[in-house]
């Protein structure tokens, strides 16, 4: 026995596992100094991109918190007068404002989102193409543009500003962001699980509204506060369409002109009173506390989304 299978020929697959052995041992250790360099690469790129965000929020923090109190956010805002040069009120009817327009906004962009990257992921068209192409350019717009927009179709034939003309310019700031947030999410959707519905019978439209788009929610609803996140502080489409760049007053409607955060951090860092210019870094602050609370949300409600579709 020992002598058949000496006579037999040497196996060509063990001599070539044996040579790549043999190259990996001689590579090992260069592979391993450029895996450390370019982790520790990265890790200074990551240090390095942090420093700007800290120093930023840590100005906002220092120079805001000092100001914000349960006064500062339900009270009016205040005009210094010469014997109360201090006086700044509250940012309460600012921050109202601020969430009227970014829900009149999410809820016009969020179903043309949620049908558009239907539509971009179920076909594959010329027009879907354009589609597509369209929702790429809209993403590189600059936002100011998109004032512009409203302010041409919207503020002037009805010659009044308005928190509906600013809610249609973030709407549209949020549709391709949102838009490219369900696309990936539902290609993220095993093919198996919409051939599953298919083979029970049931019509392709029902499988997506009732098998894809739950099973993509988990994404479609990161992206969707993501991008509402952004459209909340966004000021350029605010500043030519919403017109209350400094409100005293309480207004619920959304026909009429009506302030907002980050407008009003805008007209109080220009004012000339130092109380108002020293408020600009305590409303600054509020409106990075709500898109921080949006954004941990978000990642919140993801995780708890995928922990139960792998249950």
């Amino acid at each position: 026995m020992t002598d058949t299978l000496n006579s037999l020929p040497p196996d060509p697959i063990y001599d070539r596992r044996e040579q790549i052995r043999a190259i990996t041992a001689k590579t090992l250790r260069r592979r391993s100094r450029m895996s450390q360099l370019f982790t520790w690469a990265l890790s200074m790129s990551l240090v390095i991109a942090l420093i700007p965000l800290v120093l930023v929020l840590f100005t906002i923090v220092q120079r805001g918190g000092s100001d914000l109190s349960a006064a500062f956010v339900t009270k009016l805002p205040q005009v210094p007068t010469i014997g109360q040069q201090n006086a700044i009120g509250g940012i309460a009817n600012a921050i109202i404002g601020t969430l009227i327009v970014a829900a009149m906004a999410a809820a016009m962009a969020v179903p043309l989102s949620l049908v558009l990257g239907l539509y971009l992921v179920e076909m594959d068209t010329r027009l879907s193409r354009i589609f597509r192409a369209s929702v790429e350019i809209l993403s590189g717009i600059p936002s100011i543009l998109l004032g512009v927009f409203a302010y041409i179709f919207i503020v002037l034939p009805e010659h009044h500003f308005s928190a509906f003309a600013a809610s249609v310019a973030l709407a549209l700031l949020m549709t391709p962001v949102i838009t490219k947030s369900v696309e990936t999410a539902i290609r993220g959707v095993p093919d198996t699980v919409t051939e599953a519905g298919l083979a029970l019978g049931a019509r392709r439209s029902v499988v997506a509204r009732r098998v894809v788009l739950p099973a993509a929610r988990a994404g479609i609803i990161t992206g969707t506060l993501l991008a509402l996140a952004r459209a909340m502080g966004e000021t350029a489409p605010l500043l030519l369409v919403i017109g209350a760049t400094f409100s005293q007053t309480w207004d619920f409607n959304p026909f009429h002109a009506m302030s907002a955060l980050p407008l009003l951090t805008y007209s109080y860092s220009g004012s000339a009173f130092p109380s108002q210019h020293r408020a600009a870094w305590g409303v600054a602050l509020v409106l990075v506390l709500l898109v921080l609370i949006l954004n941990l949300t978000s990642r919140f409600i993801s995780a708890r989304l995928s922990r139960k579709a792998q249950m």
